[in-house]
């Protein structure tokens, strides 16, 4: 029992000697009121066992490194005895507590006694490396502890985590719609993951009080110097919660050349899985992981800084390179609305790169997060480029048939009308790019970079049209199959953002070349027509020689009206306005003077009461017949 009290008399006196500080008065003080507390403890052996009444450099040399030697194997005693437990040192508040107290303590002897370290006496130099070593057997263990409550405390929160606004993180799915079709399992117990809609949200990915644990353990391992230590042990953990999210998220981690030898159809699944999970990471997951860090390393920004930055840059790195092997990979024109897609998403969550990567550890990532959007915008303007070269190739071998809408322009045209919906986007990159090998189309002064692109490739098309229509040996089909491109491309124009871009000007002038079209047909298509007509249509008839003669009139008539039906019924007018248009020009410039001429050869003496015997069609007839024209060879494709 005398023993007992010994000791806690001497705990007791420790308490206060380490409070008070080891001020030389103060100790004195202390030792000379224990001392007439009571006649057992001596001033001697109190100081002897408190290791105190001699301050550094306070006595002589030999004192000096007697007191740091007993202070050490005090330290030695207590730390050792939990850096060799075999059970975790947090399963019991009270061991890990009285740890924590004992690593304070070393702390506090290493700086108080590191300004000795040149001293002459050598043997302080000695303790001192023996306090490193047990520093570092304290820290090793306290890194220990570390992972294992990191460990556990995921496991353990894993199926109750909360989000900042109080939702449960059991819906939020991560998961692919793959279904589980594992037996035995009933269906009223399956917990049902619902759509994510809302990104302002943060997760808690770990338990209060292992957060506090860890902060403790971190507010150590710091101040003594260990911070990389801890912030590698920290990430460790933690890293791997992201990789498995990325995984949950159904995005392989792959090389460049892995992304570019993907089939297109593969890697248009695969960059709507990288848009979904770069939302999720940038928007939730890496704020979560900053406030964690935020709350593991309070009070030193320069460590969570760091491990945020550890954490972080796998996942950011995974998801940056998949989306440059998309920037740097092919240019063929059908890629450009998922690449479009990614785009926006980069440049729409560039405000979450600069926030969450705001530190100085993390500028690398922010930059690169920039240039990678910047290269996806190259990419778009490059898949345009070779839209041009597709034109330009775009060989006139077979002719379509019946002067029809031709495979290019609706492509074209169907291809510039659904990029336009992305309008404001593809300004946006077109004007970064302004003033680089632009080329300026003529009779144009577009208001913006992209109005240039579209004039320029409307007046490609245009070129290759026109060149195509070289194919047909009639004059008349051609005008036809200038009329069928021309209107097609003025409607998809008329009727989406494409109107904007060219500006009404551009369709009044392409309405106005139509016209022409128009015109050319009816001059072409119904030539030796009108001239067996002509003098019946109102106009003065030419007389070169002898007149023909009334019954040969008819006869020609039947002939050249027959041959035009015939051929231009398997001519296709794909617009129905159009069509009904030509078909009333054609009445209007042949009805009348078919029916004058059908007069004047009743009354022709040369005929008489056998008028009836040469006309083989009526005005009637002819209006049938003109109304059947332009139906188009059978099978003949309409619009699109």
């Amino acid at each position: 029992m005398t023993e007992k009290g010994e000791e806690k008399l001497i705990a007791m006196a420790r308490h206060i000697a380490k409070s008070l500080g080891h001020n030389e008065s103060m100790a004195d003080d202390i030792l000379q009121i224990f001392s007439n507390f009571d006649g057992r403890f001596s001033r001697e052996k109190l100081s002897d066992k408190l290791g105190v009444g001699v301050g550094v450099g306070g006595g002589g040399i030999d004192e000096d490194s007697r007191v740091l030697d007993h202070t050490l194997r005090s330290l030695e005693r207590q730390i050792r005895r939990y850096v060799a437990a075999n059970s975790p040192i947090w399963a019991d508040s009270a061991d890990s507590t009285a740890f924590l107290d004992s690593v304070d303590d070393l702390i506090a002897t290493v700086r108080q006694w590191s300004p000795m370290t040149n001293s002459p006496d050598k043997s302080i130099g000695a303790c001192l490396l023996r306090a490193e070593d047990l520093m570092q057997q304290a820290m090793f263990r306290l890194e220990e502890e570390f992972r294992l409550l990191m460990e556990h405390g995921c496991e353990s929160f894993g199926r109750t985590r909360q989000y900042g606004n109080g939702e449960s993180t059991g819906n939020l799915s991560f998961d692919t719609d793959e279904d589980d079709d594992e037996e035995g399992v009933d269906d009223d117990h399956i917990p049902v993951a619902q759509p994510l809609s809302d990104y302002d949200i943060i997760i808690d990915a770990l338990p209060l009080g292992t957060i506090g644990d860890l902060q403790q353990i971190a507010k150590r391992m710091v101040d003594a110097g260990f911070a990389k230590e801890c912030s590698h042990v920290y990430s460790s953990c933690r890293r791997l919660f992201l990789e498995e999210s990325m995984s949950r998220l159904g995005l392989q981690k792959l090389s460049v050349e892995e992304v570019q030898r993907l089939p297109w159809k593969d890697l248009e699944d695969e960059i709507e899985k990288l848009i979904k999970a770069t939302n999720v990471f940038l928007r939730i997951l890496f704020p979560s992981e900053r406030r964690l860090c935020d709350r593991v390393f309070l009070g030193s920004s320069l460590a969570a800084d760091l491990s945020f930055m550890e954490v972080c840059r796998g996942s950011t790195i995974q998801i940056l390179n998949f989306a440059d092997a998309v920037a740097i990979g092919g240019r063929s024109p059908e890629r450009l609305f998922k690449i479009l897609d990614l785009f926006e998403a980069f440049r729409d969550l560039m405000p979450e790169f600069e926030s969450n990567f705001s530190d100085h550890y993390c500028l690398v990532l922010r930059n690169e997060a920039a240039a990678i959007c910047k290269r996806l915008g190259e990419a778009i303007r490059g898949i345009f480029m070779e839209l041009e070269n597709l034109i330009r190739r775009d060989p006139a071998k077979a002719a379509v048939p019946g002067g029809g809408l031709h495979p290019i322009t609706r492509y074209v045209m169907n291809y510039l009308r659904a990029a336009c919906r992305s309008r404001e986007t593809l300004e946006q990159i077109f004007e970064e790019n302004v003033g680089v090998n632009v080329v300026m189309p003529k009779d144009s002064s577009p208001s913006s970079s992209l109005s240039v692109q579209m004039t320029w490739i409307m007046e490609l098309l245009e070129s290759n049209l026109e060149m195509k229509s070289k194919v047909y040996g009639d004059p008349a089909l051609c005008s036809v199959f200038m009329m069928n491109n021309g209107t097609y491309i003025v409607q998809k124009v008329k009727d989406s953002e494409l109107g904007l871009l060219l500006g009404d000007g551009w369709i009044r002038k392409h309405n106005a070349k139509i016209r022409q079209f128009q015109s050319n047909y009816l001059k072409s298509s119904w030539k030796k027509v009108l001239e067996v007509l002509r003098g019946d249509n109102g106009s003065p008839a030419v007389v070169v020689g002898n007149s023909i003669p009334m019954k040969e009139k008819i006869k020609l008539f039947n002939s050249h009206f027959e041959e035009a039906c015939r051929t231009q019924s398997q001519w296709i007018i794909s617009d129905e306005q159009l069509r009904k248009d030509l078909k009333t020009s054609v009445s209007q410039i042949l009805l009348p003077a078919y029916e004058n001429l059908i007069q004047r050869f009743h009354t022709s003496p040369e005929v008489g009461k056998l008028a009836n015997k040469y006309i083989k069609y009526s005005v009637e007839d002819v209006a049938f017949q003109i109304n059947s024209l332009f139906q188009g060879p059978s099978g003949a494709g309409g619009r699109k």
